[in-house]
Protein backbone atom coordinates (compact mmCIF):
# COMPACT_ATOMS: atom_id res chain seq x y z
CA UNK A 1 0.00 0.00 0.00
CA UNK A 2 1.28 3.46 -0.91
CA UNK A 3 2.50 5.52 2.06
CA UNK A 4 1.21 9.07 1.71
CA UNK A 5 3.10 10.46 4.72
CA UNK A 6 5.67 12.19 2.52
CA UNK A 7 2.92 13.69 0.39
CA UNK A 8 1.19 15.10 3.48
CA UNK A 9 4.53 16.50 4.70
CA UNK A 10 5.02 18.17 1.31
CA UNK A 11 1.55 19.73 1.45
CA UNK A 12 2.29 21.01 4.95
CA UNK A 13 5.61 22.47 3.82
CA UNK A 14 4.09 24.06 0.72
CA UNK A 15 1.20 25.57 2.70
CA UNK A 16 3.41 27.16 5.36
CA UNK A 17 5.91 28.35 2.74
CA UNK A 18 3.16 29.92 0.62
CA UNK A 19 1.71 31.74 3.61
CA UNK A 20 5.12 33.19 4.49
CA UNK A 21 5.75 34.10 0.85
CA UNK A 22 2.49 36.04 0.75
CA UNK A 23 3.43 37.98 3.88
CA UNK A 24 6.89 38.75 2.50
CA UNK A 25 6.14 38.82 -1.21
CA UNK A 26 3.26 41.30 -1.44
CA UNK A 27 5.08 44.28 0.15
CA UNK A 28 8.36 43.31 -1.54
CA UNK A 29 6.74 43.05 -4.97
CA UNK A 30 4.93 46.34 -4.44
CA UNK A 31 8.19 48.06 -3.52
CA UNK A 32 10.04 46.57 -6.50
CA UNK A 33 7.21 47.54 -8.84
CA UNK A 34 6.68 51.14 -7.72
CA UNK A 35 9.83 52.31 -5.98
CA UNK A 36 12.40 54.43 -7.78
CA UNK A 37 15.11 53.76 -5.19
CA UNK A 38 18.54 53.08 -6.63
CA UNK A 39 18.75 49.71 -4.85
CA UNK A 40 15.76 48.27 -6.73
CA UNK A 41 17.89 46.57 -9.45
CA UNK A 42 20.18 45.06 -6.79
CA UNK A 43 17.36 43.75 -4.58
CA UNK A 44 15.47 42.56 -7.65
CA UNK A 45 18.52 40.60 -8.79
CA UNK A 46 18.84 38.92 -5.39
CA UNK A 47 15.16 37.93 -5.51
CA UNK A 48 15.53 36.40 -8.98
CA UNK A 49 18.87 34.68 -8.23
CA UNK A 50 17.31 31.32 -7.17
CA UNK A 51 15.86 31.04 -10.69
CA UNK A 52 19.31 30.74 -12.26
CA UNK A 53 21.31 29.09 -9.47
CA UNK A 54 21.46 25.28 -9.49
CA UNK A 55 19.41 24.01 -6.51
CA UNK A 56 22.45 22.20 -5.11
CA UNK A 57 24.45 25.44 -5.09
CA UNK A 58 21.68 27.35 -3.35
CA UNK A 59 21.22 24.44 -0.94
CA UNK A 60 24.93 24.37 -0.19
CA UNK A 61 25.02 28.04 0.80
CA UNK A 62 21.80 27.76 2.80
CA UNK A 63 23.33 24.79 4.58
CA UNK A 64 26.32 26.93 5.46
CA UNK A 65 24.13 29.75 6.76
CA UNK A 66 22.04 27.41 8.90
CA UNK A 67 24.76 25.05 10.14
CA UNK A 68 25.04 24.59 13.90
CA UNK A 69 28.14 26.78 14.32
CA UNK A 70 26.77 29.68 12.27
CA UNK A 71 25.17 32.69 13.97
CA UNK A 72 21.71 31.69 12.75
CA UNK A 73 22.12 28.02 13.55
CA UNK A 74 23.58 28.64 17.01
CA UNK A 75 20.88 31.22 17.81
CA UNK A 76 18.18 28.76 16.79
CA UNK A 77 19.71 26.08 19.03
CA UNK A 78 19.81 28.50 21.97
CA UNK A 79 16.17 29.49 21.48
CA UNK A 80 14.65 26.09 20.70
CA UNK A 81 17.23 23.53 21.87
CA UNK A 82 17.02 21.93 18.42
CA UNK A 83 19.16 22.34 15.33
CA UNK A 84 18.03 24.19 12.24
CA UNK A 85 19.60 21.97 9.58
CA UNK A 86 17.93 18.63 8.89
CA UNK A 87 14.71 19.92 10.45
CA UNK A 88 11.30 20.92 9.14
CA UNK A 89 11.93 24.54 10.10
CA UNK A 90 15.08 24.49 8.01
CA UNK A 91 13.05 23.15 5.10
CA UNK A 92 10.61 26.04 5.45
CA UNK A 93 13.40 28.64 5.36
CA UNK A 94 15.04 26.98 2.35
CA UNK A 95 11.72 26.70 0.52
CA UNK A 96 10.88 30.35 1.13
CA UNK A 97 14.21 31.43 -0.35
CA UNK A 98 13.97 29.08 -3.32
CA UNK A 99 10.32 29.78 -4.18
CA UNK A 100 10.46 33.53 -3.56
CA UNK A 101 10.95 34.56 -7.23
CA UNK A 102 8.10 32.29 -8.35
CA UNK A 103 5.75 34.36 -6.19
CA UNK A 104 7.31 37.83 -6.36
CA UNK A 105 7.89 38.00 -10.12
CA UNK A 106 4.23 37.39 -11.09
CA UNK A 107 3.14 39.89 -8.44
CA UNK A 108 5.48 42.53 -9.85
CA UNK A 109 3.99 41.97 -13.30
CA UNK A 110 0.50 42.26 -11.82
CA UNK A 111 1.29 45.49 -9.98
CA UNK A 112 2.92 46.97 -13.08
CA UNK A 113 -0.24 46.14 -15.02
CA UNK A 114 -2.34 48.40 -12.83
CA UNK A 115 -0.86 51.48 -14.40
CA UNK A 116 0.64 54.49 -12.71
CA UNK A 117 -2.17 56.76 -13.99
CA UNK A 118 -4.66 55.02 -11.72
CA UNK A 119 -2.41 55.48 -8.70
CA UNK A 120 -1.57 59.07 -9.60
CA UNK A 121 -5.26 59.88 -9.94
CA UNK A 122 -5.92 58.47 -6.46
CA UNK A 123 -3.07 60.53 -5.07
CA UNK A 124 -4.38 63.68 -6.74
CA UNK A 125 -7.68 63.41 -4.88
CA UNK A 126 -5.89 63.01 -1.56
CA UNK A 127 -5.85 59.23 -1.07
CA UNK A 128 -3.19 58.08 1.40
CA UNK A 129 -0.61 55.40 0.64
CA UNK A 130 -2.42 52.88 2.80
CA UNK A 131 -5.76 53.65 1.13
CA UNK A 132 -4.23 53.28 -2.32
CA UNK A 133 -2.69 49.96 -1.34
CA UNK A 134 -5.74 48.42 0.37
CA UNK A 135 -8.49 49.94 -1.76
CA UNK A 136 -6.89 50.05 -5.21
CA UNK A 137 -3.71 47.97 -5.61
CA UNK A 138 -4.79 44.83 -3.73
CA UNK A 139 -8.32 44.54 -5.22
CA UNK A 140 -7.00 45.06 -8.76
CA UNK A 141 -4.22 42.54 -8.14
CA UNK A 142 -6.34 39.81 -6.58
CA UNK A 143 -6.20 37.41 -9.53
CA UNK A 144 -2.46 37.83 -9.99
CA UNK A 145 -1.77 37.30 -6.29
CA UNK A 146 -3.87 34.14 -6.24
CA UNK A 147 -2.03 32.81 -9.31
CA UNK A 148 1.36 33.65 -7.79
CA UNK A 149 0.39 31.89 -4.56
CA UNK A 150 -0.68 28.73 -6.35
CA UNK A 151 2.46 28.76 -8.48
CA UNK A 152 4.61 29.08 -5.36
CA UNK A 153 2.69 26.27 -3.66
CA UNK A 154 3.13 23.84 -6.54
CA UNK A 155 6.78 24.77 -7.02
CA UNK A 156 7.50 24.12 -3.35
CA UNK A 157 5.58 20.86 -3.54
CA UNK A 158 7.91 19.45 -6.17
CA UNK A 159 11.28 20.81 -5.00
CA UNK A 160 14.06 18.25 -4.61
CA UNK A 161 17.62 19.60 -4.62
CA UNK A 162 17.37 22.35 -2.03
CA UNK A 163 15.27 20.37 0.44
CA UNK A 164 17.59 17.38 0.16
CA UNK A 165 20.65 19.52 0.87
CA UNK A 166 19.10 21.34 3.83
CA UNK A 167 16.69 18.75 5.24
CA UNK A 168 18.24 15.46 4.35
CA UNK A 169 16.12 12.32 4.18
CA UNK A 170 14.56 11.86 7.61
CA UNK A 171 11.25 9.94 7.66
CA UNK A 172 8.23 11.90 8.97
CA UNK A 173 10.38 15.03 9.38
CA UNK A 174 12.11 16.06 6.17
CA UNK A 175 11.39 13.25 3.68
CA UNK A 176 9.07 15.12 1.32
CA UNK A 177 7.37 13.53 -1.66
CA UNK A 178 10.10 14.35 -4.20
CA UNK A 179 12.69 12.61 -2.02
CA UNK A 180 10.32 9.70 -1.45
CA UNK A 181 9.99 9.27 -5.21
CA UNK A 182 13.77 9.25 -5.53
CA UNK A 183 14.01 6.61 -2.79
CA UNK A 184 11.46 4.40 -4.54
CA UNK A 185 13.34 4.65 -7.84
CA UNK A 186 16.66 3.92 -6.13
CA UNK A 187 15.12 0.81 -4.58
CA UNK A 188 13.53 -0.19 -7.93
CA UNK A 189 10.07 0.28 -6.45
CA UNK A 190 8.80 1.73 -9.68
CA UNK A 191 5.10 1.24 -9.06
CA UNK A 192 5.18 3.34 -5.89
CA UNK A 193 7.34 5.96 -7.60
CA UNK A 194 4.91 6.10 -10.50
CA UNK A 195 1.89 6.53 -8.22
CA UNK A 196 3.42 9.46 -6.34
CA UNK A 197 4.74 11.00 -9.56
CA UNK A 198 1.32 10.72 -11.15
CA UNK A 199 -0.27 12.59 -8.25
CA UNK A 200 2.20 15.47 -8.70
CA UNK A 201 1.80 15.40 -12.49
CA UNK A 202 -1.99 15.64 -12.35
CA UNK A 203 -1.87 18.36 -9.70
CA UNK A 204 0.73 20.42 -11.59
CA UNK A 205 -1.17 20.16 -14.88
CA UNK A 206 -4.43 21.13 -13.20
CA UNK A 207 -2.82 24.22 -11.69
CA UNK A 208 -1.20 25.31 -14.95
CA UNK A 209 -4.42 24.68 -16.87
CA UNK A 210 -6.41 26.72 -14.35
CA UNK A 211 -3.92 29.58 -14.45
CA UNK A 212 -3.83 29.64 -18.26
CA UNK A 213 -7.62 29.52 -18.40
CA UNK A 214 -8.06 32.38 -15.95
CA UNK A 215 -5.14 34.48 -17.18
CA UNK A 216 -5.56 34.35 -20.93
CA UNK A 217 -3.47 37.47 -21.42
CA UNK A 218 -0.55 36.03 -19.46
CA UNK A 219 -0.31 32.35 -20.38
CA UNK A 220 2.33 30.18 -18.77
CA UNK A 221 4.15 28.64 -21.72
CA UNK A 222 7.61 27.95 -20.27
Amino acid sequence: MLDLTSLWLSFKLASITTLILLIIGIPLAKWLAFSKHKTVPFIGSIVVLPLVLPPTVLGFYLLGIMRNDSWLGSLFIQLTDTQLIFSFTGLVIASVVYSLPFVVQPMIATFNGIGKDTINTARSIGASKSTIFWKIILPLSKKGIVSASILGFVHTLGEFGVVLMVGGNIPNQTRVVSIEIFNHVENLELQQANQLSLILLVLSFAVIFWMNTNNKNNLIVT
